[in-house]
């Protein structure tokens, strides 16, 4: 398994020899405005520049799109990603979404197992948010709330959990005891409404998971990059080193990490 950042939650994934493309945000640095009900709207994002070119980041079997949101899929990936492309997504909204866009070999991932190239891709939940926060919020800015987490299983592989856009809750304890992953990607910038409420994890969060799964690999994504963050990776990097936290790898853009 080999997993590579490249910007905010757009990953590379290696696995069981398949190579999935994560939620790929593919637009230049600063070329759309910040979200206005969220902190810091006045900077605009992306606020880096990806650190390689679209056509290498696009030459892959498949796409995984955890949720539409503006900073997860663009018109950028849009246009560079190949029409027949499997795409996975989390709902029929999201699938007709797809649909729309020209995109004609698209899939609901199911939270009981979906089988793609000898590898079990199951759907998990989260809170993109407190929930009964957050949804209402959404619907009122007619965004959707719900944002899917991926397990990845495979004869030769460590189970790998994508978290996705979620803080700690219920539904991340749940996935963490059900599948016991090895290796465990959670996105990590404490992006922040102006009414203060997280809507994907912080450092707290991320000490959370590693309580609750000590001897797994946890990656931090989705940082440095949206303009609502509230956590760097420098403040993360600084409590895994006050911690201890040994099993915290804080990846830079165009960084790989290989899990062998």
């Amino acid at each position: 398994m080999k997993i590579t950042q490249i910007r905010n939650a757009t990953l590379i994934i290696e696995y069981n020899g398949t190579k999935f493309l994560i939620d790929p945000w593919l637009g230049p640095k600063d070329y759309m405005p910040g979200f206005e009900p969220a902190i810091n709207s006045q900077i605009r994002q992306p606020r880096v520049e990806l650190p390689c070119d679209i056509k290498t980041i696009t030459e892959v079997d498949a796409v995984i799109v955890t949720h539409v949101h503006p900073d997860h899929w663009d018109d950028y990936a849009k246009e560079a990603i190949k029409k027949d492309k499997p795409i996975f997504v989390q709902s029929e909204n999201d699938k007709n979404f797809m649909l729309a866009n020209g995109f004609n070999n698209v899939t609901i991932l199911d939270k009981s197992g979906t089988l793609y190239n000898g590898i079990k891709l199951y759907k998990t939940k989260g809170q993109h948010g407190k929930r009964e926060i957050v949804e209402d919020l959404c619907k009122q800015v007619n965004m959707p709330y719900e944002a899917m987490g991926v397990v990845f299983t495979g004869e030769k592989e460590k189970t790998l959990y994508l978290a996705g856009d979620t803080i700690w809750c219920n539904e991340v304890e749940e996935a963490l005891k059900t599948y016991q992953p090895e290796v465990i990607i959670v996105n990590a910038c404490a992006a922040t409404l102006l009414n203060g409420e997280k809507i994907i994890m912080g450092i707290e969060d991320v000490n959370q998971v590693i309580k609750q799964s000590p001897k797994s690999t946890v990656i931090a994504s989705h940082m440095d990059t949206v303009s609502h963050l509230s956590v760097t990776r420098t403040n993360l990097k600084d409590f895994a080193k006050k911690n201890n936290l040994t099993n915290l790898i804080i990846p830079d853009d165009g960084e790989t990490v290989d899990l062998k």
